[in-house]
């Protein structure tokens, strides 16, 4: 049996999102810059994906940007954000991905910025008292939290973050790669300075992601060389990775909440599944659902002498999961986040995430490979 419960690295790609870029594939080649008509019917389709993006989430076309990825994104934001507006002071977690942990870093080691990390407790909460603090000491700051951690799930108010911000003047990016198509965004109301999605983390293709950019907050092109995406980011459009990303999108929003009943019940099975059959089995981060990314469960064992083969043995069970975040899987550099929140390194953390194609029957299977691996050893 083959078992994918890796969904926060990549998720499946969805049958019609596949189909809608095929379609394209077959019948719309033109370069979206070239004004004849095969240009201008392909350029139609990019704004049309744009337009579909920003109904969503409740904003303008003109906000929303199309790139590489969540990487992209948060690069763009954070460089350009800070350096386009003379920000000289940034606010972030020890928690947050290395695409805006090792830039925002970068900005310090050059001397761009004074970098200042908030306190995280053991469930990767951040210290928002101190976020208060720092901003009133430090207003025009730049911050950055993301809305749902990718190894652990806790989810930071994000809504209040904003608030906080625009009382003291800040410019408040979210990583939102993980909640995007998960969560319902609504930008406006939000009042936030950036947000950034990438298709792949719901069932869309690699390669493509966008950034949201309040119309409020002025910044200049992260890649320069082309007019493309009204002259904010040269290089020609990924126009079938932007069409499978709109559809994408799409479908998560039409079925949000019948998606997240059904895979917060299968998180939910899993929790009791573990804490009924292994001993002294932990969870990572907060659980409970109003707290929680419902598609992400991290989980510690006690079987601390197979602890290196862990996911090695999940592996040869043909069980697909990752040891903390897929952007550290294989390296001998333990996970940051876990640090961060004191995690018992001598326990083995594996982080299951799951989608709208996993089953109980997953779960089930899964739970027995650990039973094996965890009762065997102990």
């Amino acid at each position: 049996m083959q078992v994918y419960l890796d969904n926060a690295a990549t998720t499946p790609i969805d049958p019609e999102v596949i189909k809608a870029m095929v379609e394209t594939m077959e019948n719309d080649f033109g370069n979206p810059s070239s004004i004849h008509a095969h240009g201008r019917k392909v350029k139609t389709i990019i704004e049309r994906a744009r337009k579909t993006v920003a109904g969503l989430l409740h904003v303008s076309p003109a906000e929303i940007f199309f790139t590489s990825g969540g990487t992209e994104a948060d690069n763009t934001a954070i460089v350009r954000g800070i350096i386009d507006n003379g920000i000289s002071h940034a606010i972030t977690s020890p928690l947050e991905h290395h695409a805006v942990l090792h830039t925002l870093e970068e900005l310090e080691r050059t001397g761009t910025i004074r970098l200042s990390k908030l306190a995280v407790n053991a469930q990767g909460y951040v210290d928002l008292q101190q976020l208060e603090q720092l901003l009133r000491e430090n207003p025009h700051s730049f911050v950055s939290l993301m809305h749902a951690n990718n190894e652990i799930g806790t989810l930071t108010d994000i809504e209040y973050v904003s608030a906080l911000c625009k009382q003291y003047g800040a410019i408040f990016h979210s990583d939102t790669v993980q909640t995007m198509g998960h969560f319902a965004h609504d930008l406006h109301k939000l009042q936030i300075d950036f947000v950034t999605g990438a298709a792949h983390k719901f069932h869309g293709p690699k390669g493509v992601g966008f950034i949201y950019v309040n119309h409020n907050t002025k910044i200049k092109p992260f890649i320069h060389g082309g007019a493309q995406e009204r002259n904010m980011r040269g290089g020609t459009e990924n126009v079938y990775g932007i069409v499978g990303l709109a559809k994408a999108l799409e479908i998560c929003h039409a079925h949000m909440e019948e998606h997240r009943q059904y895979i917060q019940g299968l998180k939910s099975y899993m929790i009791d599944q573990l804490t009924a059959h292994v001993p002294d089995v932990r969870f990572n981060g907060a659980i409970a659902p109003e707290n929680s990314l419902y598609t992400v469960l991290n989980v510690s064992f006690p079987c601390t002498d197979i602890a290196d083969m862990m996911l090695f043995t999940l592996d040869i069970a043909g069980i697909s999961a990752s040891g903390g975040s897929a952007c550290s899987s294989g390296s001998d550099i333990g996970s940051h986040v876990l640090q961060a929140i004191g995690a018992d390194p001598q326990r083995p953390c594996v982080r299951f995430s799951f989608s709208k194609y996993n089953t109980r029957e997953d779960i089930d299977y899964v739970v027995d490979k650990i039973k094996e691996c965890c009762l065997d050893k102990v």
